[in-house]
């Protein structure tokens, strides 16, 4: 009679040297490397400098002394910055869901498989984001013209009176009008390549069960690309805070409705490069980003909570 003999204890594993351990740890680094000095050259260095500006103040007699934080009690007070940040505030509040909401519409149009030419009106769409921000601007704002553009044609040819679209009255929603031309493609582009990813399965499903076309919509597609409309909502978010360009090229066209305060980061740069003044503009730009991240981010908690 044999007797089973009990399986021999596995040797136990041998650690490996220290030098081949330490070359594993760098080579992650080696890999990662590269991407963290450029970071920290382009993004984080200037925010850094940005925020040392921010603490002095160029003085006419001594030079730049260190202020501490009156820069910040003097931007929190300055009347025309908190203009500048309400007129963005309002072109956010207008102009995103109006050029969101026709991008989605389009997405959803081009994803039924229901249009006619559906690469041609997409490639067409798409296009005007393909113009630089510049010529776009100086077009929208030739054609604005009530005197040589195709405004003033229009008055011209038909006896009317059209509005002054570079009037104060009107030139906030001239130029919401020139960035949803902009940038209806751009996030028509991110809302149908959310659709396309959907698995067609979960649409047979619901027509299987009698759902129809606006079911399906509100009860599958929107939901299932709820993460790509946060994401172009952030983008949006911040574009709109950071309007510049077209305020800036616009401003020799409409001289009495554009000043040099009229956007945050146009007062920005007004007064660093017309006033001299790059202390308090480095202190109006670090205050002007804290707002966008602290809005941008309760749009983010706010958009992928469950059950939003």
């Amino acid at each position: 009679m044999t007797t089973l003999q009990p399986p021999a204890a596995a040797e136990p594993r041998q650690a490996p040297p220290p030098a081949r351990r330490d070359r594993r740890s760098w080579a992650g680094w080696g890999f990662i490397g590269p991407f963290v000095a450029v970071f920290a050259l382009v993004f984080l260095a200037p925010i850094a400098y940005s925020v040392y500006l921010s603490l002095f103040r160029d003085q006419l007699i001594g030079g730049n002394h260190f202020v501490g934080l009156d820069n910040y009690t003097q931007a929190l007070k300055d009347d025309a910055f908190w203009a500048a940040v309400g007129r963005v505030a309002l072109f956010l509040a207008v102009q995103v869901p109006i050029m969101l909401g026709i991008a989605l519409l389009v997405a959803l149009a081009l994803d039924s498989g229901r249009l006619y030419g559906k690469s041609f009106f997409r490639i067409t769409i798409f296009l005007p984001y393909a113009v630089p921000a510049v010529v776009a601007t100086l077009m929208w704002g030739f054609m604005y013209g009530t005197k040589y553009g195709l405004v003033g044609d229009i008055n011209s040819a038909f006896g009317v009176t059209l509005p002054d679209l570079l009037s104060p009255g009107w030139v906030l929603a001239s130029i919401g009008n020139i960035v949803t031309w902009e940038f209806v493609g751009y996030n028509m582009l991110i809302f149908y390549s959310a659709l396309r990813v959907i698995p067609t399965s979960l649409y047979e499903a619901a027509e299987i069960d009698g759902a129809g076309q606006w079911r399906i919509i509100g009860s599958i597609k929107l939901p299932a690309i709820r993460g790509a409309l946060v994401i172009a909502t952030i983008f949006s978010i911040i574009g709109s805070f950071q309007l510049f360009n077209e305020p800036s090229i616009l401003r020799p066209l409409a001289l009495n409705s554009i000043t040099t305060d009229y956007t945050p980061n146009f007062y920005t740069y007004s007064l660093s490069f017309n006033g001299q003044q790059h202390n308090y503009s480095a202190t109006v730009a670090i205050i002007m980003g804290v707002i966008t991240m602290i809005v941008a981010y309760a749009v983010q908690l706010r958009g992928m909570r469950k059950g939003a």
